[in-house]
């Protein structure tokens, strides 16, 4: 059984910090995490941060200079900092990653179970 695992959500005051983590575990070869998403009441589910293709990385311009999305591929797990957080920050937060359980098996995706973030003002 694979799956991903986010923790670190939680409640915090405008322009605090905190940081996601995302691990995958089960069985695993190979893994790309893709990056984290994040749905607020009301909203349809946005892209926060993303690896791209040729491993930089991408941002919502409503959180660029905020956030900052890294990897331990090791520990097979991707994190999200997220600091001088909004009440407009508030919302579930998804990890999103693509893995192959066996060398010869095909890709697949998985989520998160998400992990809540609460901004007051």
């Amino acid at each position: 059984q694979v799956q991903l695992v986010e923790s670190g959500g939680g409640f915090v005051q405008a322009g605090g910090s905190l940081r996601l983590s995302c691990a995958a575990s089960g069985s695993i070869f190979s893994w790309i995490p893709l990056g984290w998403y994040r749905k607020a009441p009301g909203n349809q589910r946005e892209l926060v941060a993303s690896f791209t293709s040729d491993d930089s990385t991408n941002y919502a311009d409503s959180v660029k200079g905020r956030f900052t999305i890294s990897r331990d591929n090791a520990k097979t797990t991707v994190y999200l900092q997220m600091n001088s957080l909004k009440p407009e920050d508030t919302a579930v937060y998804y990890c999103n990653a693509q893995i192959r359980r066996r060398q010869w098996s095909g890709w697949n995706n998985y989520w998160g179970q998400g992990t809540q973030v609460t901004v007051s003002s």
